[in-house]
């Protein structure tokens, strides 16, 4: 498997055996797993991340817990914007784009009222947490 920290890799094991559903603070939520390639080394890692439909593609959120800093996998995608996600048993090739103006307020407005915890999270940093929106090729 790729480098994962040691909490992914219990998620990760848990939404592979469970076709695409964990328990825990993501039990009912939607998930999928990102893997991306590292922005300098190259390496593939995968995240597990909260998504949202949308359209025939997903968006996920570099709230990073409302660190002040963009998660890796932001830069990583914005370096190497070619992917995949796993959703559900699914596995799909995707290419990353950063939402901006009307997109990003229309999808991250959305996200707030489906997930809060993800406008808790706007409030303990000083960024703009990223939208990136991830679409199948």
């Amino acid at each position: 498997m790729p480098e994962v920290s040691e909490w992914n890799r219990k998620i990760i094991e848990e939404f592979r055996a469970n076709e695409g559903r964990v328990g825990g603070g993501f039990e009912g939520r939607p998930l999928l797993l990102l893997h991306h390639h590292g922005a300098k080394s190259g390496i593939e890692r995968v995240n597990p991340l909260a998504y949202q439909r949308v359209g025939d593609g997903f968006a996920v959120f570099g709230s990073k817990g409302g660190a002040e800093t963009n998660p890796d996998w932001y830069h990583n995608l914005i370096a190497n914007p070619r992917a995949q996600v796993e959703v559900g048993t699914e596995t799909l090739d995707v290419v990353a784009h950063l939402a901006e103006g009307e997109e990003r307020e229309r999808i991250w407005t959305r996200q707030k009222e489906l997930m809060p915890g993800f406008a808790a999270y706007e409030t303990r940093t000083r960024r703009q947490i990223p939208v990136v929106v991830l679409e199948p090729i």
